[in-house]
């Protein structure tokens, strides 16, 4: 019998069927990845399993027993916990008080701050995970918040984990702690579901793959039994054809990007680099190693930062971001939840805030134009939403990041700023943003892209820059192109 059952599980948003009568079954002790392209259903029904979300028909069997988690406090007291994708915490508190929220220890009728310190280390401990947790929760990278998270989850003794996209924030390192883990708690019994967009990960760790595609279940199969060809065509029912980048073989143009001892105190000293119209230079380095913090500084999006920076040979005011955006730069940021979009505002208006003054008309804002160019940019860039109408917190992640970049896409850039640009993006996706910002480099356009997966920056860049511990420490040119030269610059 199965440890864990979905049976004819069915949820419907406005305007969307994300399952539709989708059945799996999940052994104990094992890791049971579950996969597709963004929409697919995939998180939507972790999150059914989990408590998150109620499905509108079907039903959850625990050794046969069926259950209905109503809330996640419900979930977990059934043995279920989930590791979002995205940061479920409170931001304004410590990594202790985090982990024990809901369960605080008292003494006296006070939080027995000595036993919430000790139990989060303990926590932390058990994962191998080096956070002081009387950090607040607001200053650690986004890595590290995984991390405190799939902490929580392991410490509530769950039966059921579900892991959502867990390591698209963790460098190599951190990574592969995760996968020692993940096989200690599978070494104990503990049910896996692994959501994943990283193939190399899911033939790695899982024993089991199920597919889903447009919220139905294609397919079940052992991992031993298939291949990743086989997968991608279970997922996005075509083959996924991958060619050389086609700006490559042009000839960059003038200038765009010079940065000249670009500083700021306990970040980054002294980078220096350049960037030329039509060309993508990847930068590269571990979590920690200064490329966001770069980037942002780049953008006009730290007061702070030393140092000179010239568009098209002209100095650009360092702190200003007013003033990096008249210069028709563009700036897609790590964290599309926080820093990329308004998720309680709707598709059409994310995408035109960049550039509302475009689309303004003696004081008022042409909606007719601004509908066009919308829908324009979200057909080519295959957002699967209900209509550009849609509210953006109710899109899948991927989407969500689809609708990010066309932000920037609609706004006419001479330099566009990317940074992991296809964290949380299933791989036909993925192969979709590779052709744009391809194509968009092919139109003029200097991209900075920065990206934590190697085989990305192998693939699109023309030059690597490498930074550790917040210095330079080299550029590679195409010819000089393998994961080796790169790991050994970046560690």
């Amino acid at each position: 019998m199965p440890f864990l059952t979905v049976e004819h599980i069915s949820k419907n948003f406005p305007g969307v069927r994300a399952l539709d009568d989708v059945s799996v079954d999940f052994e104990q002790g094992s890791v049971h990845a579950l996969m597709g392209e963004n929409g697919a259903g995939k998180s939507t029904l972790g999150k059914i399993i989990a408590g998150v979300y109620t499905a509108d028909e079907g039903t959850i069997k625990i050794e046969g027993r069926e259950v209905r988690p109503t809330d996640p406090r419900h979930a977990q007291g059934l043995g279920i916990a989930l590791v979002h994708q995205e940061l479920a915490f409170c931001p304004n508190l410590t990594v202790a008080e985090n982990l024990q929220l809901g369960r605080m220890p008292t003494k006296a009728g006070f939080v027995d701050t000595l036993k919430l310190r000790e139990k989060a280390r303990l926590l932390m401990n058990e994962i191998e995970a080096v956070i002081d947790v009387d950090t607040p929760l607001a200053q650690l990278t986004t890595g590290q918040e995984q991390m405190v998270q799939i902490a929580a989850a392991v410490g509530v003794n769950a039966r059921i984990i579900i892991f959502d996209e867990p390591t698209s924030s963790l460098s190599v390192h951190e990574s592969e702690h995760l996968f020692n883990l993940i096989n200690r708690l599978k070494a104990r019994g503990v049910t896996i579901i692994y959501v994943s967009h990283r193939m190399d990960e899911i033939f790695k760790l899982c024993d089991t793959i199920s597919v889903l595609r447009d919220g139905r279940h294609v397919a079940t199969e052992p991992i031993a039994q298939t291949n990743r060809d086989r997968v991608i065509r279970q997922m996005v029912g075509r083959e996924i054809l991958t060619r050389r980048p086609k700006h490559l073989d042009l000839e960059p143009g003038e200038e765009i990007l010079r940065v000249e001892n670009l500083s700021s105190i306990g970040k980054f000293e002294n980078v220096s680099f350049s960037v030329r119209r039509g060309e993508i230079v990847g930068m590269a380095g571990l979590v920690g190693a200064g490329r966001t913090e770069t980037a942002k500084a780049i953008f006009g999006l730290d007061k702070h930062a030393t140092g000179k920076v010239f568009i098209k040979g002209e100095t650009l005011k360092l702190g200003n971001v007013n003033e990096s955006m008249r210069r028709r730069m563009g700036f897609l940021p790590e964290d599309r939840k926080k820093e990329g979009l308004v998720l309680s505002m709707n598709i059409s208006d994310n995408v035109s805030l960049p550039h509302i003054d475009y689309f303004t008309n003696l004081g008022f804002v042409d909606r007719t134009r601004e509908l066009t160019e919308v829908e324009k940019m979200t057909k080519r860039l295959r957002v699967k939403a209900p209509s550009i109408q849609s509210i953006t917190a109710g899109l899948s992640g991927g989407n969500q990041q689809k609708v990010a970049l066309a932000k920037w896409m609609a706004r006419s850039c001479d330099l566009l700023i990317v940074d992991e640009p296809t964290r949380g993006v299933d791989v036909g996706a993925k192969a979709e943003i590779y052709q744009l910002l391809d194509e968009v480099a092919g139109q003029g356009v200097a991209i900075l892209m920065i990206s934590s997966e190697l085989p990305e920056l192998l693939n699109l860049a023309r030059r690597i820059v490498v930074l550790r511990e917040g210095f330079l420490t080299g550029e590679l040119s195409h010819e000089e192109f393998s994961q080796e030269n790169l790991l050994n610059l970046m560690a």
